[in-house]
């Protein structure tokens, strides 16, 4: 609990054998009261060590559903279990899970309702080993989409989020994707819905063993994350509203 508020990690796994413990046994449990692991369909032993790490919700798809099925399913059992504030920490050890206690204290306080672990404000992502691709696409789809959103967050992409319950029980966010775009779809929804955004800074890793996309795959992801994002434009300007952005 913090300030009242009852806190649960959700991580959505694939393939986490070799970074979970790390990033598990970094959690602050002095203010997180649940975690949940969601495995899409791991090919390792992602699910028997989260037995033995001693992770209480472990939840497994049959078959693989995708990191935006993924995340439906952790934000549906967290909100089953009563969170008042969720926060995403992926089991690939990329994000630090120490800033887990700052983020959520910006919601706990009633300053924000959403929290952004940014890899982007100061020099984090290079200096944890971005590669140089990723991190130039990162500025122009950011620069693009704070033009179409009329925005000014330092980056869209990252995979560290905090959320207030409130805004989970808004968004309508089981309307989006099963993959990647999800996360730029909920985002698109907050805004649509009328939710700030803070960001914090966050230092990253990035090693073999971490998840990731290959380029190809990134490109597909980019073109997804532009049309989104002018799909938000033209809701925002009155003319249509997508079905993924309307709560009904």
């Amino acid at each position: 609990m913090l300030k009242g508020n009852k806190i649960i990690v959700v991580m959505p796994a694939f393939n986490a054998e070799h970074t979970l413990k790390d990033a598990y046994s970094e959690i602050p449990f002095d203010i997180v009261d649940e975690v949940i692991l969601v495995d899409d369909a791991s090919k390792d032993d992602t699910v028997k060590l989260a037995h033995e790490l001693g992770i209480k919700h472990v939840i497994v798809h049959s078959k693989n559903l995708g990191y935006g099925g993924n995340q439906k399913t952790c934000y549906n059992k967290a909100l089953e279990l009563g969170a008042d504030i969720v926060i995403m920490l992926h089991p690939d050890y990329q994000y630090a899970p120490q800033l887990i206690a700052p983020m959520a204290s910006l919601i706990a306080s009633g300053l924000y309702p959403v929290v952004f672990g940014s890899r982007i404000l100061g020099k984090g992502a290079i200096k944890g080993g971005m590669p140089r691709y990723k991190y130039f696409f990162n500025r122009i789809l950011t620069f693009s989409q704070n033009l179409l959103m009329n925005q000014k967050l330092s980056e869209y992409h990252t995979g560290y989020r905090a959320m207030h319950r409130k805004v989970l029980e808004t968004v309508p966010y089981t309307k989006n994707s099963d993959n990647f775009v999800f996360d730029n779809q909920i985002v698109a929804q907050m805004f649509y819905h009328g939710f700030d955004v803070a960001e914090i800074t966050c230092p990253t890793k990035y090693f073999p063993e971490g998840s990731s996309i290959g380029f190809f795959r990134s490109i597909n992801y980019g073109l997804g994350v532009l049309l989104v994002s002018f799909q938000y434009a033209i809701a925002s300007s009155g003319l249509y509203v997508v079905s993924f952005l309307r709560k009904n």
